[in-house]
């Protein structure tokens, strides 16, 4: 099945039955519906990335699991989700130096 023949006829009916959107106008056709492009299907497939990366998953993987051609693709997408980015590499090394620097050696 065609994600915009999903998108339209499985997925926004159960939105707007949910109350999530508002439902179909009185005389449109069944495909027409006053929801955003962001009400479609795809905002969970951006919502599961999101979610990923904040958790601290490698993009490589994730730019696998999603099917994109590289981790530049979801780079490209995503980076403004990963708000920790280097934090983790920065503690590691200030672990390091701490320890070194303590007398007595480390």
């Amino acid at each position: 099945m065609a994600v915009n023949t999903w998108n339209t006829y499985t997925w926004k009916p159960a939105l707007a039955k949910a109350g999530v959107i508002p439902p179909r106008a009185e005389g449109a056709k069944q495909w027409q519906w006053e929801a955003a492009p962001r009400d479609g299907f795809h905002v969970l497939r951006h919502t599961y990335a999101s979610v990923m990366l904040e958790a601290g998953e490698s993009v490589v993987t994730l730019a696998r699991w999603l099917g994109h051609s590289s981790p530049a693709v979801t780079l490209g997408y995503y980076a403004h989700f990963m708000p920790e980015a280097g934090s983790r590499g920065r503690t590691v090394m200030d672990g390091l130096l701490g320890r070194r620097g303590r007398p007595g050696g480390g």
